[in-house]
């Protein structure tokens, strides 16, 4: 079981920070929800506010210095990312995003990310899609479906701010198992080569595949199309795979389909 590697980067601007806050309350509410699936987590924090200097420096020189390459490795060597940024102009903070400009391109691909961002007023709640998840998609990051807004009103009382984060970390829990960081037998299985790859399935083998061509299924250029969804590959999808906390996900082979549609 591999121990995953959680970075929670904040760019509260202030010191407190709610910004830092909120991040520090969804790195606990995800560590609860792995601990659950039997993962326990290592978390470490960037408060980008304290390299702000080194940030400026590295544009200015084009050379990394002081805490800047430590927090650089902490994201690349990471499993799994929360970002909370303030809302200035509907947007995250030219702070924020002077750091991820520095992150080298497709760094970010395959880590779980988790998106958060505070404000005076929820009427600033769509910045995390409006902004913040295009940049992240831009970087080829696994983005968590639900991100977390809070505004000034939302601490201290307002509950639905915790129920809001219990939410969006369990998905986030979820993410980080199917990244391969769940237990193994928990864990989906990889599929073989020349196999459709999918994580929430089990693939059956080729043998299985040229049965199902024989019987009827097209087979050739007709369904070939450089691995998409109608390429030879898409024959071998699976019978079923179980998510931690999900029904059993059933699948049906493409095959199959098409023997069924025949009688129609």
């Amino acid at each position: 079981m591999k121990t995953p590697r959680i970075t929670v980067v904040t760019a509260g601007l202030s010191e407190p920070s709610s910004t830092a806050l909120l991040g520090e309350q969804l790195a606990d509410a995800t560590v609860q929800a792995l601990g659950k699936m039997g993962v326990q987590p290592e978390v470490e924090t960037i408060n980008v506010r304290s390299i702000a200097t080194d940030i400026t420096n590295h544009f200015l020189t084009g050379f990394p210095a002081g805490k800047l390459p430590e927090a650089l490795d902490s994201v690349y060597a990471s499993d799994a990312l929360i970002v909370v940024s303030p809302t200035f102009k509907a947007s995250y903070t030219g702070l924020f995003k002077s750091f991820w400009d520095l992150v080298e391109d497709g760094s970010l691909q395959g880590k779980a990310v988790l998106l958060a961002a505070t404000g005076g007023t929820s009427r600033h709640s769509l910045m995390i899609d409006t902004a913040m998840r295009p940049l992240f998609t831009y970087l080829k990051a696994q983005v968590a479906p639900s991100g977390v807004f809070a505004a000034t009103d939302d601490f201290g009382s307002d509950a639905n701010l915790q129920s809001r984060i219990d939410k969006a970390t369990a998905e986030f829990a979820q993410i980080i198992g199917w990244l391969g960081v769940l237990p193994t037998h928990d864990r989906p299985q990889q599929a073989s080569p020349g196999v459709y790859p999918t994580s929430a399935t089990e693939a059956i083998d080729e043998s299985e595949r040229a049965a199902a061509i024989s019987d009827g299924a097209p087979s050739g250029s007709e369904f070939d199309d450089a691995g998409g969804a109608n390429s030879g590959s898409f024959f071998g999808i699976a019978k079923e795979r179980k998510a931690p906390g999900l029904e059993p996900l059933k699948v049906i082979p493409f095959a199959q389909l098409l023997n069924n549609n025949k009688g129609n």
